[in-house]
């Protein structure tokens, strides 16, 4: 945000181009001439890390509240999950059939950004991963509602280049796992998860640990797909086990379309929470 207050100092971006004009010379190509701020290398050291751990955490923050974003709808799901279009290219039978969780992530960020927009467009806007799969159809649908959506990116190995339909402005990338999933939850006010791996499975178990704890306020938490989750997870044998309480299964409800998640929403008794609580938030 562009700060009008005046100050005496000089600017750190007129120092930046008033370096890039002094005299080429043994001193000034030495890395510690460098500004720190400017030092790529420095930034990367070892020592740096609390540093950057920040600087991930307070980036996407300004710049989500920059532009008016108060609360989101936080859509979880596979990468891997085709459009129907293209589910003959699936890896598995499976993957095939879980297709139909792509149009009706699409379909539901529809829904909600065209509902967010007729209060303004600043609550309850989509945030995904930025990937593909669910999280494409999640901006997908967002963006043919003529809306805005976040994608919350992360720097792998082997995918994870952001989709097409993340608003540009709100496209973010991160090192750092931890202050990606910090995001994801600290403007949440309800969580949608759809099929997935192991990412979908980390993000939810986090986000249910969080409201089981006390440590995250409640918020509408729907798993669509209850076929897909009760077959990976035995949700009551947890509770026969006492490894969690029977209450504990009340945390979460399941759907199978977005008509069904949309009148989860309007009905949830905690309806009305905007902002989730984390740890040190």
């Amino acid at each position: 945000m562009h700060d009008n207050r005046h100050h005496p100092f000089r600017d750190s971006h007129q120092d930046r181009e008033e370096v890039k004009q002094v005299p080429d010379t043994p001193q000034t190509r030495a890395p510690s001439y460098a500004l720190a701020f400017a030092d790529e290398d420095f930034m990367c050291r070892e020592e740096l890390r609390p540093v950057r751990l920040q600087l991930e955490l307070l980036k996407p923050e300004m710049l989500m509240d920059e532009a008016g974003v108060s609360s989101t709808i936080v859509l979880f799901g596979g990468a891997r999950i085709p459009e129907p279009a293209k589910k003959d290219s699936a890896r598995t039978q499976t993957l095939a059939d879980l297709s139909k969780y792509y149009d009706e992530a699409r379909r539901f960020a529809q829904m909600m950004t065209t509902k967010s927009m007729a209060t303004g467009g600043t609550e309850d806007v989509i945030v995904t991963g930025g990937g593909p799969g669910v999280m494409e159809a999640g901006n997908r649908g967002a963006e043919e509602a003529g809306g805005r959506s976040i994608g919350l990116n992360i720097v792998l190995p082997h995918e994870q280049a952001p989709n097409a339909y993340v608003t540009p402005e709100l496209c973010f990338n991160f090192h750092y796992f931890a202050i990606r999933k910090m995001h994801f939850l600290m403007r949440a006010s309800a969580v949608c998860v759809f099929p997935g791996g192991f990412g979908t499975l980390d993000e939810m178990f986090e986000a249910l640990t969080l409201i089981q704890t006390g440590r995250m306020e409640q918020v509408p938490f729907l798993l669509f797909g209850k076929s897909f989750w009760e077959t990976i997870i035995n949700w009551d044998a947890l509770a026969d086990a006492g490894t969690i309480s029977a209450d504990d299964l009340k945390l979460f409800r399941f759907v199978e379309t977005a008509e069904d998640a949309m009148a989860a929403l309007d009905d949830w008794d905690n309806k009305g929470v905007k902002r989730g609580v984390i740890p040190g938030r």
